[in-house]
């Protein structure tokens, strides 16, 4: 079955990495940031290795996003950036094809643990699968 996996993040935690740290969002220095794309990479490495990875990547910074809005009277408004209430954002993807929910979840549980800097708070993960076919009823 294939998955999503997201990790999610906010413009606190892209800023953190890039030395802006903020309340609750350290700024990172350069060795965490090594000790992140290691974690990162020896997990890609693994799915890769394991025939699991179909594709992933990682997002730009939600101050980059392009939003696409209905207004007022219904024509599409385009916008920069996130809506203002945003708090976090989809930061990163990988789509896997895995044998069960029991082996995503441990793929999902090991980049939940990739190491940031004390006092930063860890990167949500969420695991949707893929709709295969029509939807259920």
């Amino acid at each position: 079955m294939k998955y999503l996996v997201m990790i999610y993040g906010s413009q606190a935690d892209y800023d953190a990495m890039n030395g802006a740290g903020s309340e609750g969002h350290p700024a990172w220095t350069e060795k965490d940031l090594q000790a992140m794309f290691q974690h990162m990479e020896s997990i890609n490495n693994d799915l890769a290795e394991a025939g699991e990875i179909v594709d992933g990547n990682g997002l730009t910074p939600p101050k980059q996003a392009i939003v696409v809005t209905g207004g007022p009277d219904g024509t599409s408004v385009v916008s920069d950036g996130p809506f203002g209430e945003t708090k976090e954002v989809l930061a990163g993807y990988w789509v896997l094809d895995c044998a069960s929910d029991e082996r995503v979840t441990e793929i999902a549980k090991r980049v939940h643990q990739c190491p940031v800097p004390v006092g930063s708070p860890p990167s949500d993960v969420v695991i949707r699968p893929l709709q295969q076919g029509a939807p259920e009823k």
